[in-house]
């Protein structure tokens, strides 16, 4: 009988690890002092070493990345680098930009490049999964859209059979296409394939496609600057989610978290109600919440690597989500928040609490 307990106990043991038995013993969450030292192998320790972040970027669409003839950097994408750098260095101007395709963007990550990727990328399981990076919270709801010309009369997808559409290379939208067309039993449609953004709508435009796919918040962005733009229209056809992410090198969890909470701090302080023109009123709030989430009391800051104060500094000098929304989207673009729009409105956005 000893020798069957005995066998049950060892075997309960090795099938229950977190149980106290024998000599184990539970694991113990990393103390402050192990982060510290954990941090000096991070992206995050070489990032505050070298004084400045490099942000992928595409640059090519208006209201997410764009960068203009004087060569300054614009759009949410951008904003949400900025944003960082405020966390990190009190000071949104220290980043570097770097232009990417659609090809080069994943290897830029993984190779160490660029720190981070904010390039409209779409989180998909198969890039999650077998590409070596890491997404961090969606900081944009899209979904694949397509445009055509007035002129050409289409209504739906089905009008484009025997038509030729412009797709971008290295995209998901290739394959949501085909998918779409599939269902839809329209075989006899071209791609019309293009290496590079500005190449694709210039095909578009120059009339080699009669359509051109792609993330509908792109086709606003691109037909905002078309010279005669009321020739063009958007279907009401969604081929897709789309989730856009910022995205940095898979298995450095420091960064990842500094990141992460980075980029939650936009999106929590707008349900606040901390605006980059109120947010020195808030400094003598009695909201345990907001106090905390300033940094005015407690470490979390210091507990992830960041300056205790990081979300102040992102609204002082970036503002929240909102307005970042508004600034680079909202107004110049004309296009609804939507499903962007905080949870407590009817969106998805959503921050974990920051206790």
């Amino acid at each position: 009988m000893a020798k069957w307990l005995s066998l049950v106990l060892a075997t309960l043991c090795s099938v229950v690890p977190l149980t106290a038995c024998g000599s184990q013993q539970r694991t113990t969450q990393p103390t402050a002092e192990k982060r510290k030292t954990d941090l000096n192998g991070s992206r995050l320790a070489i990032v505050k070493e070298r004084g400045h972040l490099i942000c992928g970027v595409n640059g090519e669409v208006p209201g997410f990345s764009f960068v203009d003839e004087n060569g300054q950097y614009s759009g949410l994408d951008v904003d949400i680098c900025r944003a960082i750098a405020a966390a990190l260095f009190d000071d949104p101007s220290k980043v570097e930009y770097r232009k990417l395709s659609a090809q080069e963007r994943f290897t830029a990550v993984q190779t160490g490049e660029v720190d981070i990727l904010n390039r409209n990328t779409s989180w998909t399981v198969s890039r999650d999964i077998s590409v070596g990076v890491a997404f961090a919270p969606i900081v944009f709801y899209d979904g694949q859209g397509i445009m055509v010309t007035k002129v050409s009369g289409a209504t739906k997808l089905e009008d484009l059979a025997a038509k030729s559409i412009c797709v971008l290379a290295g995209t998901t939208t290739e394959q949501n296409l085909a998918d779409q067309m599939r269902k839809r039993g329209v075989e006899n449609y071209n791609s019309v394939i293009s290496d590079d953004v500005d190449a694709l709508y210039a095909a578009y435009q120059e009339g080699r496609c009669e359509a051109v796919t792609a993330d509908r918040s792109q086709l606003v962005a691109r037909r905002s600057v078309f010279p005669q733009k009321d020739d063009h229209v958007i279907l009401g056809v969604f081929m897709s989610k789309e989730p856009l992410s910022p995205v940095v090198a898979d298995g450095d969890p420091d960064w990842f978290d500094a990141v992460k909470w980075i980029t939650f701090a936009t999106m929590q302080a707008e349900e606040f109600g901390i605006m980059s023109e109120n947010i020195k009123t808030f400094e003598s709030s009695e909201d345990p919440n907001i106090r905390r989430f300033l940094g005015l009391d407690n470490k979390l800051g210091e507990d992830i690597g960041l300056p205790n104060d990081f979300a102040f500094r992102i609204i002082k000098h970036v503002g929240n989500y909102g307005e970042i929304y508004e600034r680079n989207i909202g107004q110049p673009l004309k296009l609804n928040r939507g499903l962007n729009k905080l949870w407590t409105d009817g969106g998805l956005l959503y921050s974990p609490p920051f206790r």
